[in-house]
This record gives structure tokens, C-alpha cells and sequence, in this order.
């Protein structure tokens, strides 16, 4: 049984092509491509043979060691995941390469945004243009129920309804549904930008939802759209990612159960949880200290 293999470009693409027939989504595909073809660079620009081995996984684990530990963690899952199909289908011997440990992560908490900086945000939305009331929608609809960024950008028309103020992700993480739950101010707002979209032109009752001057928004349009809104608002350090922690914070912080929140977010595990419920409890503890007042002053 070998334990490497030749042409691993050619069986990166058969790889890609069962991830696709196992209907993966094209983000995911796309972060395991580049797990593996980050590999396969490193190890020619190292003048290293393009095989799969323990010590040339380890030798490039060791190159990203200066960057986010959640980079090295995500390209080495795509390599064992890699090294499991080869396994099954090729013969090789994947073990070596699962034993490689992942780096570990920084304990640290995405911060979140007050709600102070999520009603500049909305603000900064305000506006007659169709531009302006989509990215209202999308940033009130963010808040309120912390969809992913893909999620949001895959939802049609006919996925909201405005009536019981519901949305269903038809394709979460992972490929599974599930239906979400907004505010009947947020569905105001919806409905607003659905006027406006159907006065530009498109398709009262399906389509994509959200929309701009070359047709469905793409992640880069609204990553740009709200980043330029954060820029106006004075939100610095704006990213898509905070208003989903910003809506799992807001869900807690108002007493809000760990189950439901795993519910409405989307994920199976409490990993993610735990680390929305550490910083909530450090928020909440802040709060406290300011309302108890137990400051040292001078007598």
C-alpha cells in the first residue's frame, strides 16, 4: 500500500467532483481546494516532491505557524479529509497524515457590536435607494437572527414570509434546513426593500432576494456595501462575521436558552455556543461592575 501518491492534481479534481455529487456546498468546496492546493504550492516552492506525507504536512503546518491558528486548523482538515478519500479510493495510507495535530486556537472572543454601533449601522442605511433599503434589510435581518453570510446571499424570494415573519434556510452548513425567526419591525423593513425591488424590475415572486445593478448580490458586493455603511457609521473594525456574534450575544443577553439559540444559528454542536456564552458573560459582568459601582475612589 503506497504512501504517497502521483498526480495529486489530477485526483484533487476527482475529489472535488465527489464533493460536489455529495452536494457540499461551493464555499466548502472551495475552502478544501485551497487546503490542498496551498499544500501542493508550498511543497514546490520548497523544492519538496508534491506528495502527501506526515513530515511534508508537518513542515507546512510549520510555514502557517505565524498566521491564524484557525487558517492551519482549516487547510490541514482539508488535507486529512483529502488523505480519508484517497484511502477509500486509491489504497493509500491516511493514518500518518491524521495523526498530525492542529494548532491550537486563541481563546479569545470575537467582539460584538453595542447596541449603540448597531443602530449607527442602521442609520447609515437610511435612504430612497433601492441600495439604501436593501442594506437596511440585510443588516437588521443579520442582527436579529446571526444568519451566515452564504445563507443570507442564497435566500429567493419565496424563502420569507413576511406574514408569520419567518425564513427558511433551505441549505444551511452541512446541507440541512431549518426555519428562522424575525422581529415584525425587521419584516416592516423587508417589505420595504421588496417594493422597492419589485419597482426596479425584478420578479415580485421569485428570484434572488437580494439584488443589485448586475443582478444577484455576490459575498464581495455586500462585504463592500456594509463595510463602506460601517465607514459612515464610525463602526470600526467591521466585519460580516460580527453581526452574526452580535445577534448570538443579543439572544443571550436577553435571556434567551442555549438551545434555542444552537436552534436559530444553525449549529450542531456547542462549541460555538460556549464561546458566545463566554463573551455575553464577560459583557454582562461589565455591565454589573458599572451598576454596583465598586470602584476604588480617593478619600
Amino acid at each position: 500500500m503506497p504512501d504517497s501518491l502521483p498526480d495529486l492534481d489530477e485526483l484533487l479534481i476527482s475529489w472535488l467532483l465527489t464533493l460536489r455529487a455529495q452536494r457540499k456546498s461551493p464555499s466548502t468546496i472551495k475552502v478544501y481546494r485551497s487546503g490542498v492546493t496551498s499544500f501542493l504550492n508550498f511543497c514546490e516552492a520548497q523544492g519538496l516532491s508534491r506528495a502527501l506525507t506526515k513530515l511534508h504536512v508537518i513542515e507546512y503546518m510549520a510555514s502557517l505557524a505565524d498566521g491564524e491558528p484557525a487558517t492551519g486548523r482549516a487547510r490541514l482538515s482539508a488535507l486529512k479529509l483529502f488523505a480519508r478519500w484517497l484511502a477509500d479510493e486509491e489504497g493509500f495510507d491516511a493514518d500518518p497524515i491524521l495523526a498530525v495535530r492542529p494548532p491550537k486556537l486563541d481563546d479569545r472572543a470575537v467582539a460584538s457590536l453595542s447596541d449603540a454601533e448597531v443602530r449607527r449601522l442602521v442609520k447609515a442605511c437610511e435612504g430612497a435607494a433601492l441600495r439604501d433599503k436593501r442594506d437596511k434589510a440585510m443588516v437588521v435581518l443579520f442582527a436579529e437572527t446571526g444568519l451566515r453570510a452564504a445563507e443570507l446571499l442564497a435566500l429567493d424570494v419565496a424563502d420569507v414570509d413576511l406574514i408569520s415573519c419567518v425564513l427558511h434556510v433551505r441549505r444551511g452548513k452541512g446541507g440541512k434546513g431549518r426555519r428562522v425567526k424575525f422581529s415584525a419591525a425587521c419584516a416592516a423593513i423587508l417589505d420595504r426593500y421588496a417594493r422597492a425591488r419589485r419597482t426596479a424590475g425584478n420578479p415580485a415572486g421569485s428570484g434572488p432576494l437580494w439584488v443589485g445593478p448586475r443582478g444577484a448580490l455576490s459575498y464581495t458586493g455586500m462585504s463592500h456595501t456594509l463595510k463602506a455603511r460601517a465607514a459612515a457609521a464610525g463602526v470600526h473594525g467591521f466585519h460580516v462575521h460580527r453581526l452574526r456574534h452580535t445577534a448570538a450575544v443579543r439572544w443571550l443577553k436577553s435571556g434567551g436558552s442555549e438551545t434555542g439559540l444552537m436552534a436559530q444559528s444553525g449549529w450542531k454542536s456547542r462549541v460555538m455556543v460556549d464561546r458566545y456564552v463566554k463573551s455575553s458573560a464577560e459583557e454582562l459582568a461589565a455591565e454589573e461592575f458599572d451598576r454596583l459601582g465598586i470602584g476604588i475612589t480617593e478619600l
